[in-house]
């Protein structure tokens, strides 16, 4: 059977390292873990999770609190989760935060079944966010944040990609525009919102209060926003949408009042799904770098389950405005 040893002897290093690595522990470099999870992929090892867990007083489960996972981009969050978790040889036990979800987290947490939690959909109204705050449970917030919370947090550069947006919309002449924006109480709607009008504001955009709609951050919120949008006697040339599902929306919406896009009307999304490249709807939109997100997501969560006490971290990353066909792949000149 292969040993631990085996896999230190393999990746020439400790065989305290190859502990550290395989139950998720920081102190060891990118470049030392990946060899050692090479080498013991190589040799077959098979870590015993029950030994593990008793040797170390950890479970080597994470928790991840999601919503609405019939938005395509919480699947894709899943799926790089999964991977980075995997590559730990850490596993994973999703929750829905509709209904029980978040609850049976808290509980999971309190019954030590899980190491901590990941939240992806956080808001400052998330009651399991609170209860677990006041437990002292590990815990990260990933893609969206809550200012001023005492926990560590990984967020993109939302207002600043979406005042480019608007930068975008006026270097190409389109000066009236509409934003379908989504739920209130996300950091992402209230960013990208906020962002988009000033940049607006900021490049000469025009952007009508009745040309400011809660999209829902859903096809049929969309779809309802952009074809009420189009009821004003002079309707925008441009729309930008605060996530790609409520753009897809746009886009069906203004197929089915006639319009061409782009030529009658530009729509812009953000995250760039998988969706957003098909060529049906070939959408403009800011792309989010969700493997980098998450990876940083899992260290500084790994990082807190060893070292309670440190100093709260939040990272944000850079996005990138990915130009398709919604917008006539006409090029950005500019910087934001």
């Amino acid at each position: 059977m292969v040993t631990s040893r085996d896999v230190a002897s393999a990746a020439k290093v400790s065989q305290a390292t190859v502990s550290r690595t395989l139950s998720g522990a920081g102190g060891v470099s990118a470049e030392t873990r990946a060899r050692v999870l090479a080498a013991a992929a190589e040799l077959g090892y098979e870590l015993n999770h029950a030994a593990r867990t008793m040797r170390t007083q950890r479970s080597g489960t994470i928790g991840v609190v999601v919503d609405r996972v019939t938005n395509p981009f919480y699947p894709e969050v899943i799926e790089s989760l999964s991977r980075t978790l995997d590559d730990l040889d850490l596993r994973m036990i999703l929750w829905d935060s509709q209904g029980a979800g978040e609850k049976g987290a808290i509980q999971a947490i309190g019954h030590k079944m899980i190491d901590g939690l990941i939240f992806t959909t956080a808001t400052s109204t998330s009651s399991a966010l609170t209860t677990a705050l006041k437990a002292g449970a590990p815990l990260v917030l990933v893609n969206r944040v809550v200012e001023g919370m005492g926990c560590d947090q990984v967020d993109s550069d939302n207002a600043v990609r979406s005042s480019q947006v608007a930068h975008y919309f006026a270097a190409a002449g389109r000066t009236r525009a509409g934003l379908i924006t989504g739920s209130g109480g996300a950091s992402t709607a209230h960013d990208r919102k906020e962002g988009f009008l000033a940049g607006a504001a900021r490049h000469g955009v025009d952007v009508p209060d009745e040309f400011v709609l809660d999209g829902r951050f859903s096809h049929s919120g969309g779809y309802e926003a952009l074809r009420a949008i189009f009821e004003s006697p002079q309707p925008p040339t441009a729309v930008f949408c605060s996530n790609d599902l409520s753009a897809f929306g746009a886009v069906d919406a203004a197929r089915s009042m006639g319009l061409t896009v782009p030529d009658d009307l530009w729509i812009v999304g953000y995250d760039d799904v998988d969706m957003a490249s098909w060529e049906s709807f070939s959408l403009t939109t800011v792309r989010q770098p969700v493997e980098e997100m998450v990876r940083a997501g899992v260290h500084l969560l790994l990082e807190r389950i060893d070292n309670p006490k440190k100093s709260w971290t939040h990272q944000r990353f850079t996005s990138e405005l990915i130009v398709r066909d919604s917008t006539g792949r006409t090029p950005f000149p500019g910087a934001p």
